[in-house]
């Protein structure tokens, strides 16, 4: 982990997941997520002691496990103010929600492991409770209220509204819970005006725009991708197994759910689009173009 500072009361954490830090006082700093599990969290809490600074509250963009597997350890070490923004408040004090939720009921034991089921902790709502110098944003799509933080630097965190070109092309999926908001969200991040953007898994930058670019145009071929496989009756199962095998992606547990969740959102965006439909035969559903 490298600590970088970007403005006069802005820094930020260089990692897997960048970690956002803003100084409210001279020794004082709110953090912007705390990384992926409880070692994340004592290496945060070791750069901010070699600061002499103290933690007074944590802001979660989103509950995914590696935004908030620090929020714990720091917490107990700390006594910090965790807020979050409307129901990731609330999967972020229930971790097995996420697990759940992508499984689409009680999760099997694979998947209860530190990437989808973080440890708990106590959280606050976001609004009307940052300090002075932040704002928060709505970047809806990823997850359900994901948010950004904008600080009086002009520096936007963008949490994972982005995705970096590397992972694009190696991966190609990249979860998405509702795809017309991920979409719109990506429209939205072209109006902002800022010194600096840093989004959780890319390098900082000081414009995105190609980046944009690339998201959206990875997010329609993928919806083009799907329409194509729809143009015979698949089961989903069919459907998942064309995309793997398509990007030539290996299926484990947690790629199943994430990589399958995606899917099935993809599908309703067709769906609501009216470009696909589905049937039942024989106890089995079945997607299909119009």
């Amino acid at each position: 982990m490298e600590l970088i500072q970007v403005g006069e009361k802005t820094y930020y954490i260089k990692n897997a997941t960048n970690i956002g830090i803003y100084k409210v006082d001279e020794t004082q700093v709110y953090l912007i997520d705390t990384g992926n599990d409880k070692d994340a969290g004592k290496k945060i809490l070791k750069i901010i002691d070699d600061k002499n600074w103290s933690v007074k509250g944590i802001i979660n963009t989103h509950s995914n496990s590696d935004h908030i597997g620090g929020n714990k350890v720091i917490q107990d070490k700390t006594n910090c103010t965790i807020l979050a923004n409307k129901i990731e408040k609330s999967f972020t004090e229930f971790p097995i929600l996420e697990s759940s939720f992508l499984y689409g009921g009680y999760p099997f034991k694979d998947i209860r492991n530190k990437f989808l089921l973080a440890k708990e902790s106590i959280v606050t709502s976001i609004e009307n409770n940052l300090p002075d110098g932040l704002e928060y944003f709505n970047l809806k799509g990823h997850f359900f209220d994901m948010c950004g933080i904008k600080t009086s630097d002009d520096v936007y965190f963008l949490a994972d509204s982005l995705f970096s070109k590397e992972t694009i092309k190696k991966y190609h999926l990249f979860f998405i819970y509702d795809v017309k908001e991920f979409l719109n969200t990506l429209e939205y991040l072209k109006t902002l005006k800022g010194n600096l953007y840093i989004p959780s898994h890319c390098e900082a930058t000081t414009d995105i725009s190609s980046l944009i670019e690339i998201n959206i145009n990875k997010v329609n071929e993928i919806i083009s991708k799907i329409y194509n496989i729809c143009n015979k009756e698949k089961t989903f199962e069919e459907i998942l197994k064309c995309i793997f095998d398509e990007y030539n992606l290996i299926m484990n547990a947690n790629q199943y759910v994430l990589v399958g969740s995606t899917i099935k959102s993809y599908l309703s965006y067709l769906l609501d689009k009216n470009k696909i439909c589905y049937e039942f035969k024989s106890n089995k559903m079945f997607w299909k173009q119009v």
